[in-house]
């Protein structure tokens, strides 16, 4: 009786011991992502965090390579105001980015359903079409469009930076993909209890669909605040100019104005880092959500 009762508890630390040194391995593997993330974090982070300091900079002590100035100055804000309406410039760039962003969402959100709902003859044809506009490079469409743009008398205006980007293959794609993997029965629910095609798509499922429009929208507006070749070739003045050529315009023959350069560029990434971290949290709760249900 005695050996009976013993035996068990005698082998249960043996049996433990497996399950313990589990978690202790994947307790270590846990903080070595940690540290990977932190560090990979912080090497992404520098740059910036290296922009900014150069900015604060004094011009005698621009190339040194403290950490921090000994004595920070906003003297290259200062200057690049002055020197650029960079007021102005942020407001087109925004302007243009909000535009774009609108009007590419609105396209590919209706070319989406189109393309994930109804089934027309030659759908699939006019969908390989859109792919391939995808690949087509700037340089290609570039003299036409300057062409079209010069006919309409828009040069040099944020219309000419507009209308070329009315619609995007990629958006059109990425919700048609999207709206195909939306679950037909909740559909079809919609459909059975009267709803027509706009109702089910704006009140059934574009509410489900925030995380795919929120990423999108920060791609769009991303790329839109970022282009540069399309504002150079059409835009003749700085007050209907957009940032990133401000930003050229410290860049000379003579030598670069790092100072200057370094404060107009953080002035030019403040809007994007606080309109990302705005949908980025669109993005998870979007995320979130839908793994709950």
């Amino acid at each position: 009786m005695t050996t009976d009762v013993l035996a068990p508890s005698a082998s249960r630390p043996a049996r433990l011991r497996p399950r313990a040194s589990a978690r202790v391995a994947q307790g270590w593997e846990v903080r070595i992502g940690h540290a990977l993330m932190i560090a990979l974090s912080l090497v992404c982070v520098f740059p910036v965090y290296w922009m900014l300091v150069t900015s604060l900079r004094p011009p005698g002590d621009i190339y040194s390579t403290a950490l921090w100035p000994d004595a920070a100055s906003i003297e290259n804000y200062a200057y690049a105001i002055r020197a650029i309406p960079m007021g102005r410039m942020l407001l087109n760039t925004f302007a243009v980015s909000a535009a774009v962003t609108a009007i590419q969402l609105a396209t590919g959100i209706l070319a989406g359903y189109a393309f994930a709902r109804w089934k027309f003859p030659g759908s699939g044809l006019l969908m390989a079409a859109v792919a391939l506009t995808w690949l087509v490079p700037l340089q290609v469409v570039m003299i036409p469009n300057y062409l079209l743009v010069a006919q309409l008398g828009m040069i040099d205006t944020l219309g000419s930076l507009i209308l070329p980007h009315v619609a995007s293959a990629f958006a059109i794609l990425l919700l048609a993909q999207a709206m195909r993997s939306f679950p037909r029965e909740v559909i079809e629910a919609a459909r059975m209890d009267g709803a027509g095609h706009a109702h089910i798509l704006w009140q059934v499922v574009l509410p489900n669909l925030r995380g795919t429009l929120a990423a999108l929208s920060i791609l769009i507006f991303i790329s839109t605040w970022n282009e540069y070749f399309w504002p150079l070739l059409l835009t003749r003045t700085p007050e209907n100019s957009v940032v990133q050529i401000g930003l050229q315009m410290f860049i000379t023959a003579e030598g670069t104005q790092w100072g200057p350069l370094m404060a107009a560029s953080t002035m030019a990434s403040l809007p994007i880092l606080l309109i990302y971290l705005v949908l980025q949290r669109q993005v998870i709760s979007s995320f979130m959500k839908s793994g709950l249900r």
